[in-house]
């Protein structure tokens, strides 16, 4: 059990302090922390939001549309969880299925037609899994937003807010720019699957965790981000206002240096920064 100080123990054993990767991800998984739809409305205005695919459907799980923010258009694209268990289930736990990927893509596009910067905000545990969404291309749909991505003429800035997981979070996740919050966690793999493949074992979550380098420092030091957005003392969920503005903050000073960039450059830039992840010997 884990206690208010945030120890865990057994009835017979004194409290010890968890792991620091299993603290953020536990902060990550908050369920009080704010989802992308609470900081839209703290850092813009006029939100339209965009629907459906033009395929298939309308997926709740993410959340695209068009809005002001410093003065200008902005196209942002968000993984978007619930809070009550109907939202929970309307917003399929956040785990996006192929027609949203899609429909992300499709609002995308459509904001570099009109060359409009884009945002995404990740914040999943990963793709949605089941056998509909395999039927329907889940693996096709997530390969091509990162093939487009990839080849979009207008800045890019990903903001991991919580918990991104997997290829469902890297489909929104090829920018210029990528960020994170102080508390939040991103990760090829959940600890708790990283357990389980490993050991057979769920239960040493908290050791995967730490093996995982999944923490906003671990992935600031090994170049996969570009900057930590600091949140409040104890976390994101404890002044929501205060977390968005130091959000807004970087939002704004990022898409300044992006916006002196030309599409080619912007272009070349996406490509060389994913090119260099994981080359340690250059």
């Amino acid at each position: 059990m884990v206690d208010p100080e945030g120890k865990t123990a057994t009835p017979e054993e004194p409290p010890r302090e968890l792991d620091p990767a299993w603290r953020r991800v536990l902060l990550a998984r908050h369920p009080k922390r704010p989802h992308s739809l609470d900081y839209i409305q703290r850092i813009c205005n006029d939100f339209h939001e965009i629907h459906g695919d033009r395929l298939f459907g309308d997926d709740p799980a993410i959340v695209t549309g068009f809005a002001d923010f410093d003065g200008r258009q902005v196209l942002f694209v968000m993984e978007q969880k619930g809070r009550t268990t109907k939202e929970k289930i309307h917003r399929n736990f956040g785990m996006p299925k192929p027609e949203g990927y899609r429909k992300a893509l499709r609002a995308m596009q459509m904001a570099a037609k009109f060359d409009r910067p884009i945002v995404t905000f990740l914040d999943t545990a990963g793709a949605y899994p089941g056998i509909d969404a395999e039927e329907r291309g889940q693996a096709e749909a997530i390969a091509r937003n990162l093939r487009e991505m990839a080849r979009l003429p207008v800045p890019v800035v990903v903001v991991c807010i919580s918990e991104g997981g997997s290829g469902g979070a890297l489909a929104l996740g090829v920018g210029n720019v990528i960020l994170m919050m102080e508390n939040a966690v991103y990760s090829v793999i959940s600890p708790e699957n990283c357990a389980n493949i490993l050991f057979r074992d769920t239960g040493r979550a908290e050791w995967a965790a730490g093996a995982l380098k999944l923490t906003a420092e671990d992935l600031n030091a090994l170049g996969m981000i570009d900057e930590i957005i600091p949140e409040p003392p104890g976390g994101a969920q404890d002044d929501w206002d205060t977390a968005a503005a130091n959000l807004r903050l970087h939002l704004a000073g990022r898409f300044r240096e992006l916006s002196i960039m030309s599409a080619d450059q912007l272009v070349e830039h996406r490509y060389a920064k994913f090119r260099k992840m994981g080359n340690f010997f250059a």
